[in-house]
Parts: structure tokens; C-alpha cells; sequence
């Protein structure tokens, strides 16, 4: 799976057990706070505000250059981006791109992970209704297909009231509390 390659595990950054994020916490805070990487802390209980649900020692970390990041995938061919090419998996583009792009319009960076339900890859605060919004990327056709969300928004404890799914079709549709959007216009999630 995907956003499973992307969690940071501490026990295995060096394969020896007893190893915990502390260990490792000067390296972590030089990368996110020399801006090479994004971090994206889980949340268990995603309850509004989120930062009072955060302290779950779970991180991923996202590439705070698309630019970088798309010449280490697809080396010097963007067309993979530019032509929109469906067999291409551009899933860890677009995340880097919302990632950037929640950051710069002072969102914080969260992210919903339960073993049994899935993982939400962005939660953000939505101070107009005092509500959690979930987050989902998508780079393939089957953008319509989300369980982990419908799970996540399906639970009357977390007072959802809307969720987004962006992915890389042109046309804004809603069902039920779900809108789908392009990618680009993750440029018009500013805080509220």
C-alpha cells in the first residue's frame, strides 16, 4: 500500500528493536525545520481541534519539493505530469502537492490512521462549522472508491459534516457529504 511506504517507523530506521521516534527526534526536527521535508503527524481521535488530539507517535514525511520529487521519479520525462498519463501513478506527486500546499495556506498537517478502519491521508480544522474535514488523494480512475473514508465519515463520533476527494478528473461532483474536485484546486483550501 501506498501510504504505508511513506510512515516513518523508528525500529526500523536501523533495524534494532527497542529504538523509539525520541531516538531519532534531532534528525526528524532538522529535516522539517531545514523545509527539506513536510510532516504530517497521525491523528487516532480526530476530533475538532485537532492539535488536542495529536501525540500519536506516528509521522509521514513529504518531500517539500514537487519539483525534486517528480525529477527522482520520473526522471527528466514530465509528461507522466503534464499529459496527465493514466498508468502513471502520480499518488506521491499529488500528495506533496496538497501537503505544500495545505502548509502554505496555515493549515497544519494531520492525518487519520486506525489498523481497522484506514488511514485518511489529510485532516484539517474547519473553524466556520467546528468540525473536522478529512482529506483524500487520489491519482487513479477508481477515485470514487474509498472505504477507509466512508468508514471514517460513517462514524457518528467524529462529527463529520464534509469530506473532499481530489484527484486528477476535471469535473467537481458531490455525493452525499463526499465533493470531488481536480487536484489544483487544493490552492483554494486557505484557513478559515
Amino acid at each position: 500500500m501506498e501510504n504505508k511506504k511513506k510512515r516513518v517507523i523508528a525500529q526500523r530506521i536501523e533495524g534494532k528493536r527497542g529504538k523509539t521516534f525520541g531516538d531519532y527526534q534531532d534528525e526528524f526536527e532538522y529535516l522539517l525545520s531545514a523545509g527539506i521535508a513536510l510532516g504530517v503527524q497521525a491523528i487516532a481521535n480526530p476530533s475538532f481541534p485537532l492539535i488536542e488530539s495529536s501525540g500519536k507517535n506516528l509521522l509521514k514525511l513529504y518531500l517539500n519539493d514537487v519539483g525534486i520529487l517528480s525529477g527522482i521519479l520520473y526522471g527528466n520525462n514530465i509528461r507522466a505530469i503534464l499529459d496527465n498519463e493514466r498508468s502513471i501513478n502520480l499518488g506521491s506527486v499529488y500528495e506533496s502537492v496538497v501537503a505544500s500546499e495545505l502548509i502554505a495556506h496555515g493549515h497544519a498537517l494531520y492525518y487519520y490512521d486506525n489498523r481497522n478502519r484506514g488511514e485518511v491521508d489529510f485532516l484539517i480544522d474547519d473553524y466556520e462549522s467546528l468540525s473536522t474535514v478529512p482529506i483524500l488523494v487520489k491519482s487513479g480512475k477508481d477515485y470514487s472508491i474509498h472505504s477507509a473514508l466512508n468508514s471514517f465519515i460513517n462514524n457518528d463520533g467524529y462529527g463529520i459534516k464534509r469530506a473532499f476527494v481530489l484527484s486528477n478528473e476535471r469535473e467537481v461532483t458531490t455525493k452525499a457529504s463526499v465533493t470531488y474536485l481536480p487536484i489544483y484546486y487544493i490552492m483554494f483550501f486557505h484557513r478559515g
